[in-house]
């Protein structure tokens, strides 16, 4: 039984999944602690910090990550220390460009910027972008390598800080937005500087850079980038196009963060096994291994939207609860909304994989193409039902403006399905049903293991 817990425990699929899940609940509670500790709008203008940094995060990130990923799962020692510190050269260059762009944007409009629930962003995230620029090349380089129990650590360690910070600020310290502000880049810095000094970062191959692998990086990033702004605008725009409305604001962004937050505890499944898919499918294909693509892009799609459907069911039936866990009775008109992301989560897994089957075959350019159609039509659709319905029909209410934007995410991601499986299906011919027998079968294999282990 021991030495079954310790294989368990060293498994990929299981730390991948674990990281996802400790970093998930910390910041489950550091929302629940955040809504009791700010009004409404305070906890606005937070949601549109760290939203409009997450996505800053995309654009930097985007250009390496998977490319890095990507390469290093099947290079060379010279040629690894060579696409790390491309990896850093180009990272870097792109932090101080945003930076700069950022900081002139803040001058040149400062009236304009104060007065919008954004004042926070250009204010903190310029220094945010340098302060874990170490943490987030980590986090590139071990997820490349599969050391998921290094990201397990230091994942934990930077949201598990913050989390420890605001609970003593909820009971003791009374500090108001700013200080928790502060508290946040500093445990990003702390972060950061573990993974120097561990040398996780490999900041020390940055002079290793060669112009071949700068290439194969940017030629590759320059679709992936795209790729993951697109997919990170699927759900910011939302709260970007909500913090923008005069009528919404920033009370309307934390009200409909609140169920949005609460779609990603679903996801934490998905996150997890795609941190672990995407490399042995690049591995894969690398070795012109097509068949073991496609039985991994089968197992992997199947076995997380077979594993969804029962928390999906929960989550329907007890949305009220969930959401008044999370946010407080304030926020209890918001169930809908949650419920009509439960079911767009339904759809998520077999467009998550196929857009990571994409890449991992090196098709960037296909699944660019794909992100691009469902942000454009994400961005319509919510424009319409923010700006639109409220000049048509004025008498509705904040709450119900809100339901229609999420009833466009479902819209939008079956675009994207349809538009990935034309793509995917182009290149290595895939059969859907199979999507569905490899993911039971997954589950089979795992049930008859066991009861032959415990059973017999």
């Amino acid at each position: 039984m021991i030495s079954i817990l310790k294989k368990i425990v060293k498994n990929d699929n299981f730390l991948s999944l674990l990281s996802n899940i400790v970093v998930a609940a910390f910041g489950f509670f550091s929302i629940v602690i955040l809504t009791r500790s700010l009004t409404k709008s305070v906890f606005g203008e937070w949601m549109l910090y760290i939203t409009a940094s997450n996505f800053i995060e995309m654009l930097r990130f985007g250009i390496t990550r998977i490319a890095l990923i990507r390469f290093l799962s099947g290079a060379k020692e010279n040629e690894r220390k060579e696409l790390i510190g491309s990896n850093w050269l180009i990272s870097l260059i792109a932090t101080f460009i945003i930076v700069v762009i950022i900081v002139i944007t803040r001058l040149s409009f400062p009236d304009t910027i104060t007065q919008s629930g954004f004042s926070l962003f250009f204010k903190w995230y310029p220094v945010l972008a340098f302060l874990n620029l170490p943490f987030n090349n980590a986090q590139s380089i071990l997820q490349a390598d599969q050391k998921f129990d290094k990201i397990l650590y230091i994942r934990s360690f930077n949201s598990g800080s913050f989390l420890i910070f605001i609970i003593l600020n909820f009971f003791f310290f009374k500090y108001g937005i700013q200080q928790i502000i502060y508290a946040h880049l500093i445990f990003n810095f702390l972060t950061s500087v573990i993974c120097m000094i561990y040398k996780m970062d490999g900041i020390n191959y940055l002079f290793k850079a060669t112009r071949k692998t700068n290439k194969m990086i940017l030629n590759f990033g320059k679709y992936t980038t795209g790729t993951l702004i697109g997919s990170n605008l699927l759900k910011s725009s939302d709260t970007f196009i909500i913090g923008l409305s005069p009528f919404l604001g920033t009370t309307g962004v934390a009200l409909y963060s609140i169920p949005l937050k609460l779609t990603e505890l679903i996801e934490i499944p998905l996150r997890s096994f795609v941190a672990t898919a995407f490399p042995r499918m690049s591995k894969a294909s690398i070795e012109n291994n097509i068949t073991k693509v496609k039985k991994i892009y089968y197992t992997y799609s199947g076995a997380t939207f077979l594993l969804l459907i029962p928390i999906i069911i929960i989550c329907l039936i007890f949305a009220e609860k969930f959401v008044v866990i999370l946010g407080g009775a304030k926020y209890v008109g918001t169930a809908d909304i949650f419920r009509v992301f439960c079911i767009y989560g339904l759809f998520i897994p077999i467009d998550k994989f196929t857009g990571v089957a994409l890449d991992s075959i090196n098709k960037p350019k296909d699944n660019f193409y794909k992100i691009i159609y469902m942000t454009t039509a994400n961005i319509i659709g919510d424009l319409i039902a923010v700006f639109g319905l409220r000049l048509i029909f004025p008498q509705l209410n904040t709450i119900t403006i809100l339901l229609f934007v999420s009833i466009v995410t479902i819209a939008m991601i079956i675009i994207g399905l349809f538009i990935g499986i034309k793509y995917l299906n182009k290149e290595i011919n895939i059969n859907y049903k199979d999507i569905f027998l490899h993911g039971w079968d997954f589950y089979k294999t795992k049930f008859n293991n066991f009861s032959k282990i415990h059973f017999k």
